[in-house]
């Protein structure tokens, strides 16, 4: 117990994201029971070895003046957690707290810790029942192991099986109910030029919510053009749902027919944007592409799931890199076939779930002869293989929550600071940026903290990292697995939220100098194939403004509405 007291005390530190009551309460009990089973298993190979052990006197002194100290520990540690909060918080521009919730802290870690003892000792039970009648036909050592082995082997079957099974398919079933859901506010589009319109090759129902609302979404080409002051043309935009086609190939061919329909090769700009599990496109990320490009942009998107990102991740991991490399396919090998002086530039893009499939989409020896110009991954998962070899192989000196790498003409990383134009080489004709918050635990959680300090918590911290956050054995571990869980709750701009201010900054750098089609130099009054003026920190600080002032705006009128 003076264990399990210690590793609850040290989870009431701060780590990337603020945590509510009921967080806190939960992962102190995670703490408390791996407190407390570690100590059990200390004393268990103390009395094993028969080392030497204290009078039951000293004993029971020791025991008093541990848990008196472990006591004093949490009250104090309990009464810090409030300033620790409100300091994160302050970080991430969010409202301060009086309190912290001591009360409900205590009584959700007591429970937390009740349940996962009881699981525990219900482990150790079938064990020991497991362990006599094996005792009888084989030795002792021998019974033991395999008695473990089976206990383990039916709490693997019943939880990952049944329990997983059944939890898997209730969030299924409640999904892609509300993906049926078309909401009165998002009417079906009737331009000839929409995905979901009368025209199109794919029927609106077909779309599911998210794909609905990605078609639906501003920006159009007379806001994009009174926030530039240029003349811009209507973005176009495809999406293809999990209804409008039975397989992933088929899915992707429609999207395809439907690119073809509406002309998106005869703009300067195509971007495969892979979507997160449950099919979200990031409106942040999609608005600021437009307006950055002056509409002179195609889009297009497939879904693969309408589950949370981390609940498809676990359920059918593969399925999102099978249709990722299924449109990566189609699409580039009708791209490649196209002259080279007639062909939009293509780029790749995800958010989060979205940008581990986006990476897994395609491998070098398949582009090498006819490279796309880059990609831009926001908030990749840890475990993406390119944001991973390259993270690990980054320049001396530099943070891993925002490394440099090599000489910057191909890979560049950028957070809330636009670092994109510090690098000492100019771009090369192949990009790829990352974007990431170092407050973003989908990004930056680290299996082997368990038992290492990661590199990014080296100091020195990223600027929306509380610098009062230190690493804890177990406790780090178990932190930023909760960190995970609620990575979306800070505002924009912080943790795994990405606001359109950053997103301008890194489209901006990706595809400058700007690529224009004949059809803006048209539009626009400019003859052969002049471009509107590159982006610069000036001009992109004027659009900023005016977006965040169109927004402001329109929330204002929404809601007198």
């Amino acid at each position: 117990m003076v264990l399990g007291t210690l590793l609850f005390a040290a989870s009431l530190t701060p780590s990337l994201v603020p945590r509510a009551p009921w967080i806190q309460g939960l992962l102190g009990g995670f703490c408390l029971a791996c407190g407390y089973g570690l100590g059990v298993l200390l004393m268990r190979a103390w009395r094993a070895l028969e080392l030497p052990a204290l009078p039951p006197r000293a004993h029971r002194l020791a025991l008093l003046l541990g848990l008196v100290a472990c006591a004093a520990a949490v009250v104090l540690m309990l009464r810090w957690a409030t300033a620790w909060q409100n300091r994160l918080r302050a970080l991430m521009e969010m409202p301060v707290i009086d309190s912290a919730g001591p009360w409900t802290i205590a009584a959700l870690t007591l429970a937390t810790f009740a349940v996962l003892l009881a699981l525990a000792r219900l482990f150790g039970w079938i064990r020991r029942q497991l362990a006599r009648p094996l005792g009888r036909v084989m030795a002792s050592p021998s019974a033991a192991l395999l008695a473990l082995l089976l206990t383990a082997t039916l709490f693997w079957l019943v939880g990952n099986g049944f329990l997983a099974q059944k939890l898997l398919q209730s969030a299924d079933e409640i999904y892609a109910a509300l993906d049926e859901v078309i909401e009165d506010d998002v009417p079906a589009p009737q331009a000839w030029n929409k995905t979901g319109s009368p025209q199109s090759l794919i029927g609106w129902q077909t779309l599911g919510r998210e794909g609905r609302r990605a078609i639906a979404a501003p920006p159009t080409a007379a806001q994009i053009g009174e926030a530039t002051g240029l003349v811009a043309l209507e973005p176009l935009r495809v999406y293809v749902g999990l209804n409008s086609a039975e397989t992933p190939q088929a899915r992707a061919e429609l999207a395809l027919r439907e690119l073809q329909r509406i002309g998106a090769f005869e703009r300067a700009n195509l971007v495969i944007v892979t979507p997160t599990g449950s099919g979200w496109v990031d409106p942040e990320s999609q608005k600021a592409l437009e307006y950055v490009l002056h509409g002179d942009v195609a889009s297009v998107s497939v879904q693969y799931s309408y589950l949370l990102s981390w609940l498809a991740m676990l359920s059918v991991p593969e399925y999102g890199v099978e249709t990722a490399q299924a449109v990566f396919t189609t699409i580039y090998d009708h791209w490649r076939s196209l002259p080279r002086t007639q062909r939009p530039r293509l780029y790749l893009h995800g958010l989060s779930l979205g940008a581990f499939n986006s990476d897994q989409s395609h491998d070098l020896y398949q582009v090498i002869s006819d490279p796309y110009q880059g990609a831009l991954w926001s908030g990749p998962p840890f475990n993406t293989p390119t944001w991973r070899s390259v993270t690990a192989a980054r320049n001396p000196g530099s943070p891993a929550w925002l490394p440099t790498f090599g000489d910057g003409s191909v890979v560049r990383f950028t957070a809330q600071k636009n670092t994109l134009d510090e690098a000492p080489t100019p771009w090369g004709a192949y990009r790829v940026v990352f974007l990431q918050y170092a407050s973003d635990a989908v990004t930056f959680f680290d299996p082997q903290s368990l038992w290492r300090r990661p590199a990014w918590m080296q100091t020195p911290l990223g600027p929306d990292v509380s610098p009062d956050m230190r690493w804890i054995p177990v406790v780090s571990f178990l932190q930023l697995a909760f960190d995970l869980m609620v990575a979306v709750e800070p505002p924009k701009g912080y943790g795994h939220v990405y606001a359109f201010e950053h997103y301008a900054d890194a489209w901006a750098s990706l595809t400058t100098p700007l690529a224009t089609s004949a059809a803006l130099s048209s539009a626009s009054g400019i003859s052969g194939t002049s471009s509107p003026p590159d982006w610069t920190a000036e001009s992109l600080r004027l659009l900023k403004q005016r977006v965040a002032d169109a927004d402001a705006s329109g929330t204002t009128e929404a809601a007198a509405h």
